[in-house]
């Protein structure tokens, strides 16, 4: 069973987004939470979702630091930032945090359910608007480039990565087994201390570690 977790303090918000999801697939349910703590509490009491939706504004623990909290709990969980806000300081953090994805709240449900299929699938949706506003922001930083010690097969799936390209067409483009994909990727996010696929893109296109995609 596909578990997807709602995160959202917004009663009517976060019911109807939980029924729009429900049919994602026959066997996805999805689950509701009005704040980091108590999703925090269910996986404490052994419960974990395959994906959750994390708003930012929340009561308490805000979704930042609750993206964080639940990753260190459940590494494995894929985080998507569904939201208002467009600030470039919180767009930047979520990436930092482990957020795999970033969706605003006045998406329609279809491109929210799609944006679950892509996380899954191992790819990083970001709203248009966003993704625009992130290139140009990782544009303004500094242009070094640090050594991560990435051999060439992690660089050639890293730069796979920036382009969008999703697990089972990375590994068909770079010819590599999904296990062998799925051991390069995990020794990327290691050697770049990030925690998902999106935060990786994020800091190499800021660090010019690849060439950056156009926006």
């Amino acid at each position: 069973m596909l578990e997807i977790w709602i995160i959202e303090d917004n009663v009517q918000f976060r019911r109807a987004t939980a029924r729009g999801l429900s049919v994602l697939a026959d066997d996805a349910s999805a689950r509701e939470f009005g704040s980091c703590e108590e999703a925090i509490a269910a996986i404490d009491d052994g419960q974990s979702p395959d994906v959750f939706l994390m708003d930012i504004d929340l009561p308490g623990m805000d979704g930042i630091e609750g993206i964080s909290e639940i990753k260190q709990r459940l590494p494995d969980a894929t985080a998507l930032i569904l939201t208002v806000f467009e600030d470039d300081e919180k767009i930047f953090r979520a990436l930092k945090a482990g957020a795999s994805g970033y969706c605003l709240k006045t998406d329609t449900i279809a491109k929210i359910r799609e944006a679950v299929e892509q996380v899954l699938q191992g790819a990083a949706p970001i709203h248009p608007r966003i993704a625009g506003r992130v290139l140009k922001m990782f544009a303004q930083l500094s242009p070094e480039q640090p050594d991560y010690g990435l051999n060439e097969r992690e660089q050639s799936v890293l730069e796979a990565m920036t382009r969008g390209l999703v697990r089972k067409q990375i590994a068909a483009e770079l010819d590599l087994n999904l296990h062998t994909l799925d051991y390069v990727t995990r020794c990327i996010y290691r050697k770049l201390h990030v925690n998902g696929a999106t935060a990786a893109v994020a800091l190499a296109i800021r660090e010019r570690l690849v060439e950056p995609p156009e926006a």
